[in-house]
């Protein structure tokens, strides 16, 4: 493929600044090694992590391929609508887990989500999660890496396979050092330089096409029209013609399914929250992230809109409705941003701010693996009660296989024009259902164990259908038999698949034995004392850090930035 229209002239400077953010990612790397002495220090930590870290680590871990090119592609193609991601299908989500669910996992002291799901349900339940969770995490990797190496080649020239394998290498190195703690710092550092890249990208991007009020009627007289700066009803980013039903797929499918699905019993993002010093610290981590969480759209999705319209080659690109025979993709938008507007010096800068949104991204997959893998299923099913430094082997070794695995499961990633397809394809799959069969256990004691299985299974296998019957979502695999495509297809998999679970569920324990009330303390809400969910810490918080009214500022932030920018 000839992408040389993107090669960026990158400078000695350039150079020097991606080289300076290496030596500190490997630095860090180095340094986090000296505090791991066990299992728990490398998965988790140690537990020992103030919130700030862990809230700004929680929003980083999610600030990878997603975020960065797959936003602001979805923001050249789709507009405003794209807003949803974050206000409708995110920020409400993060708060919930904060108030509700992480007192449950921080407080159980489990180890992992997968853990609690064996613990509520049995083995069944367990299995089914740990192994389905695993295969998202090396295929997810997979996309982080595939793009990471490919801005590589598209920017400074090199061949795909040494830009795969030299990211590859560059994320082992520090995660099989120093474990949860290298990743957590790493992130940390990483959110610093992406809001550092794009901030300045988008400034100049606005200044460019001539403030707000230029970008307003510019859209309006590009294709896709005064709809591009709607976000509602987005019946262009759903596929979905009728604006009632596009409206139900974004709450239903994306706001309550898919969001709460992937923000509340995602182990990537719960794993950042678990490594909290605290049962406070551990409900404010995903609270504090909500909160620029909310304002990332304005540097990525904006300059994904604007590219639409003052690059020559995506603008034509999108009046031709999609592919037009060039090499242009949406998923470059905010590369030709980068060679049209940075000069050199914050050429480097963008670079690295490129560079680690990919690195975090890939790092939080590859440590919820290794953690999973070690944790669920190796010491649970295949060599059990081994002293703790055998297990801490394992999770290193077990880093190196998912990179490997992660470099072929790229290849998979290359297919797709926009990303945002294939990965909310997968979060119908995975995340969907596992939100269907937690929140239901959670807060109804007589569901059974057979449920929580039966319920994980039947719900991804309806994912499946919906997504084998849409037009295009498993590529040559799909049918076409339903009108849906996209994302739209995705979210109507994930609202199958949620509705196939509870019913399935629902049924399955009217036939089956339930647990014990006893059993049930810490797992089920109803059954579990409100000082369980409380600490020394918890009784002495100012205002501004209670993790349920620090949840209230920011849902009203969102619901104002909902109604501003409808």
């Amino acid at each position: 493929m000839d992408t040389s229209a993107l090669r960026l002239d990158a400078g000695p400077i350039d150079y020097a600044l991606v080289a300076l953010y290496f030596v500190f990612v490997l630095g860090i790397g180095y340094v986090a090694r000296r505090q791991v002495s066990t299992s728990l220090d490398f998965f988790l930590s140690g537990r020992s992590l103030p919130a700030w870290v862990t809230g700004l680590a929680f929003i980083a871990a999610n600030l990878g391929a997603v975020e960065i090119m797959g936003m602001s592609a979805n923001g050249a193609q789709f507009g405003m609508a794209t807003m949803h991601y974050f206000w409708i299908g995110a920020v409400p989500a993060m708060l919930f887990l904060g108030v509700v669910m992480m007192p449950f996992y921080y407080g159980s002291g489990v180890r992992s989500v997968p853990e609690f799901m064996r613990r509520r349900f049995g083995t069944g339940a367990h299995l089914v999660n740990a192994i389905s969770f695993a295969v998202a995490q090396v295929l997810i990797a997979g996309v982080n890496l595939y793009l990471l190496a490919t801005i590589v080649n598209v920017i400074l020239g090199w061949p795909i396979w040494v830009s795969t394998i030299a990211a590859a290498v560059i994320v082992l190195s520090y995660t099989a050092l120093g474990g949860l703690s290298a990743a957590i710092y790493n992130e940390v550092l990483q959110f610093f330089v992406i809001v550092a890249a794009l901030t300045p990208l988008t400034i100049i991007a606005l200044h460019k096409i001539g403030g707000w009020d230029g970008l307003v009627d510019k859209v309006k007289a590009s294709p896709g029209g005064e709809e591009n700066l709607q976000s509602w009803p987005g019946t262009g980013l759903t596929g979905i013609e009728s604006p009632f039903l596009s409206v139900v797929g974004i709450v239903f499918g994306l706001g309550f399914v898919l969001s709460f699905g992937y923000w509340t019993t995602n182990f990537v993002e719960v794993q950042r929250a678990m490594a909290s010093k605290s049962i406070s610290s551990a409900r404010r981590s995903p609270i504090i992230g909500a909160f620029p969480k909310m304002f990332i759209p304005f540097i990525v999705v904006i300059p994904g809109v604007i590219a639409a319209i003052i690059i020559p080659e995506m603008a034509k690109y999108k009046a031709a409705g999609g592919p037009d025979g060039s090499e242009v993709k949406y998923n470059y938008a905010i590369l030709y941003l980068i060679r049209d507007l940075l000069p050199n010096g914050m050429l480097g800068i963008a670079i690295a701010g490129l560079l680690a949104s990919f690195m975090a991204g890939m790092a939080a997959n590859i440590s919820a693996f290794n953690t999973v893998f070690s944790y669920d299923l190796w010491e649970q099913y295949v060599v059990k009660d081994r002293e703790d430094g055998y297990y801490l082997k394992v999770g290193r070794v077990m880093t190196v296989v998912a990179t490997v695995i992660a470099i072929g499961t790229a290849a998979i990633a290359s297919g797709y024009s926009n990303l945002m397809d294939y990965l909310q394809t997968l979060f119908g799959f995975f995340n969907a259902p596992l939100f269907a069969t937690f929140i239901l256990g959670m807060f109804w004691k007589r569901m059974s164990a057979s449920a929580g299985w039966a319920g994980l299974v039947s719900g991804t296998a309806a994912a499946v259908t919906v997504a084998l019957l849409s037009k295009d979502s498993l590529g040559d695999l799909s049918t076409g038999t339903l009108n849906l495509s996209g994302q739209g297809a995705s979210f109507a998999a994930a609202g199958a698949a949620f509705v196939v679970d509870i019913l399935v569920s629902v049924v399955v324990t009217m036939f089956t034995k339930a647990r014990e009330p006893s059993e049930l303390r810490g797992l089920v809400y109803s059954l579990t004392p409100k000082e369980d969910f409380e600490d020394e810490e918890s009784r002495s918080l100012p205002w501004y850090q209670a993790p349920v009214k620090l949840a209230g500022i920011g849902l009203v932030l969102v619901i104002a930035l909902n109604v501003i920018f409808h």
